[in-house]
């Protein structure tokens, strides 16, 4: 293979495609990046058996060919290339790399033993926009905790519905869900799970575009693919597994009704939830009290080590008095997942989950559980 390619744009490709690389002892090809040159096109691929990412870019072209190269290195060294042409030549495993005054070769491996990264013949998709899209999947993605035990709950479930979305993540102890709305129906219902890791690649890679992102599924795998601007050619395709298991009824979680309901200024409930942990000690309890003929939520916080802290909000508030305890990290989560100024905070006795979400927006729901009283 022989190629010219602005700086600019391998980098863009290589800052892409690396992420997935890392220090793989026992299979030392992982940590490689695979060159592949065809007509007018560089494919850029890196694979951890799990995920596989590709990237094509415009080049021009002298001979097609393929090279397999330490993804990490090829990086740092051309982060450190002038903003110039470079020159990628392939020749018995090795990368001739030329740029300005620098002439330079990088030792690689035979192509051929680059794993294969599959491939998803159904051409079906559904298109949806990718700033949107990861917007939503960011708001569902910290309440995940990895499981051996429970790998059904290691991912978001994503529930594909008539003309919209629901994506959803818990950890058993908490919940998240947020609905987005499709422009065009979906011909098919059908849902799925997708590791967290594959999601955070996707916010990372992805979260900032404006484009339109295409999904194309499986039974046991998914592509997210950016088209690129120019031509209605792939730029960027991310591949992954899908976890396998039935994903719990979440939707027997979701209180219908509330014993008591306050609504508060969103910016202060969090301001005054990060004071009180300050005092909350190794056991991260928050207590709060609410008095609706008041129209206030009491909140308090001590430590036999640190000392106490007690704080109000005022609110609109309706139902009964209540005075119930929650992890305060998980009440800080919810409410930074929450875009409104103002947020509805709905609580219920007797160890019942609580419900955290913005006024004037149905999308998103946050369900958290109490701390258990001894």
């Amino acid at each position: 293979m022989k190629i010219t390619i602005l700086k600019e744009n391998f980098k863009n490709g290589l800052n892409i495609i690396e992420r997935i690389t890392g220090k793989n002892l026992t299979l030392p090809v992982l940590n490689n990046v695979l060159l592949t040159v065809e007509k007018n096109f560089l494919n850029l691929s890196t694979t951890d058996l799990e995920m596989g990412i590709n990237w094509w870019g415009l080049v021009k072209t002298e001979k097609q060919g393929k090279i397999s190269i330490p993804a990490k290195l090829l990086s740092s060294f051309t982060g450190l290339l002038p903003d110039k042409k470079i020159i990628l030549e392939a020749k018995d495993k090795t990368l001739f790399i030329e740029c300005e005054k620098r002439k330079t070769k990088i030792k690689g491996q035979d192509p051929e033993e680059f794993p294969l990264i599959p491939k998803i013949e159904n051409q079906e998709f559904i298109e949806v926009d990718s700033y949107k899209f990861c917007q939503g999947l960011s708001q569902v993605i910290e309440v995940i905790s990895s499981s051996q035990v429970r790998p059904e709950i290691s991912g978001v479930y994503l529930l594909f519905q008539k003309d919209l979305i629901k994506m959803v993540g818990t950890d058993s102890f908490r919940l998240a869900e947020k609905t987005l709305s499709l422009k065009n129906k979906i011909k098919k219902e059908c849902s799925l799970i997708i590791p967290q890791k594959t999601i955070r690649e996707l916010i990372n890679v992805l979260g900032e575009k404006k484009e339109k992102l295409k999904i194309f599924f499986s039974p046991s795998q998914i592509m997210f693919e950016l088209v690129m601007p120019e031509i209605s050619h792939p730029q960027v395709q991310i591949i992954s597994r899908l976890i396998d298991g039935e994903y719990p009824d979440y939707q027997e979680i979701i209180p219908k009704n509330y014993e008591t309901q306050i609504i508060l200024e969103k910016k202060e409930f969090l301001n005054q939830i990060k004071t009180a942990s300050l005092f909350s000690g190794n056991i991260n309890e928050v207590k709060f009290k609410i008095n609706p003929k008041e129209g206030k939520i009491e909140i308090f916080t001590q430590s036999s080590e640190l000392g106490e802290n007690k704080s109000y909000l005022l609110g609109k508030t309706e139902g009964n008095p209540i005075e119930v305890s929650f992890n305060h990290k998980f009440i800080s989560d919810g409410l930074s997942n929450i875009e409104s100024s103002e947020v509805i905070f709905g609580l219920n006795k007797d160890g019942g989950p609580a419900v955290l979400k913005p006024v004037g927006d149905e999308s998103y729901i946050y369900v958290v559980m109490p701390v258990k009283s001894d």
